[in-house]
């Protein structure tokens, strides 16, 4: 599994994208034709996936919009965003 550091800058693979469905969202990748089912978390986390922010700035984000203790969502963000590389949802940061 790929190990995302906190410095490491976040975006989405070309051609992914994300459409919010009532209490939470789906991935469509499109040279595959997958759908992926997110929850709420992880919808939150890819709202704020733009290819500019780090990892640390998204859950400096996430902490304040839920009122998360940063220690815990830092690990926590950090293995959803090494799940997401190696779904082929994100881009992976070492390529």
């Amino acid at each position: 599994m790929v190990e995302i550091a906190s410095e490491t800058v976040l975006r989405l693979v070309d051609d992914a994208s994300v459409q919010h469905v009532g209490d939470g969202a789906v991935v469509l990748l499109a040279r595959s034709g997958q759908l992926y089912t997110c929850n709420g978390t992880t919808e939150a986390f890819l709202d704020k996936v733009d290819g500019a922010r780090s990892l640390d700035q998204i859950v400096v984000l996430l902490c304040d919009e839920f009122e998360v203790d940063k220690g815990t969502l830092d690990q926590d963000m950090a293995a959803l965003a090494a799940d997401l590389v190696s779904e082929g949802i994100l881009a992976d940061p070492g390529a």
